[in-house]
């Protein structure tokens, strides 16, 4: 009996956003200062608003990197959390990204259409910048909180709400850079 709990476990832990499955913390921490390392360079063309992203422009801010995907119910659901928080801390100069990844380009603008988030989305059909920051396939949603030295602060590998999110950002807002 054990064993198939086990194997159940396993499988919803590996199947990633397919799952309906309560939140999971797998592999998300929140990174002490001393431990923190560089983000990889980060750039692309907004998918869904005039303009282009690039990280190495935004040193000085707290960033968040939102990883996605149109076909992930649970990316879904947390979009407006992520609005919420951006809306609550935007003014204090956080700038927020999204990237879809393992997409089509039509589903994705779809998915954008429909949420309306109020800041841009990077397409990123290869997931190339998601290997960049070593977020596999089956970890979508994925969020990462860059410091403002443009260290890796945090990496949340499940599906996120303002409640869990904005503490970490606000903490991060009141580092000195």
């Amino acid at each position: 009996m054990r064993f198939a709990i086990a194997l159940v476990a396993l499988v919803v832990l590996l199947t990633g956003c397919e799952s309906s499955a309560p939140k999971s913390a797998l592999g998300s921490r929140k990174i002490s200062v001393s431990d923190r390392v560089a983000a990889p360079a980060m750039r692309g063309d907004y998918m869904d608003i005039a303009g282009s992203f690039d990280l190495a422009q935004h040193k000085g801010q707290v960033v968040v990197v939102n990883f996605w995907a149109s076909y992930c119910p649970p990316c879904r659901t947390e979009a407006p959390e992520l609005e919420k928080v951006y809306a609550a801390t935007k003014a204090e100069g956080v700038a927020f990204v999204g990237v879809n990844v393992h997409d089509q380009r039509d589903q994705a603008k779809a998915y954008l259409a429909d949420i309306k988030p109020t800041y841009g989305s990077i397409f990123d059909p290869s997931a190339s910048l998601a290997q960049d920051f070593a977020v596999p396939p089956n970890s979508i949603p994925a969020t990462l909180v860059i410091d403002r030295s443009g260290r890796i602060a945090a990496v949340l590998r499940m599906q996120v709400d303002q409640k869990l999110l904005e503490p970490i950002v606000r903490d991060l807002l009141a580092e000195q850079a």
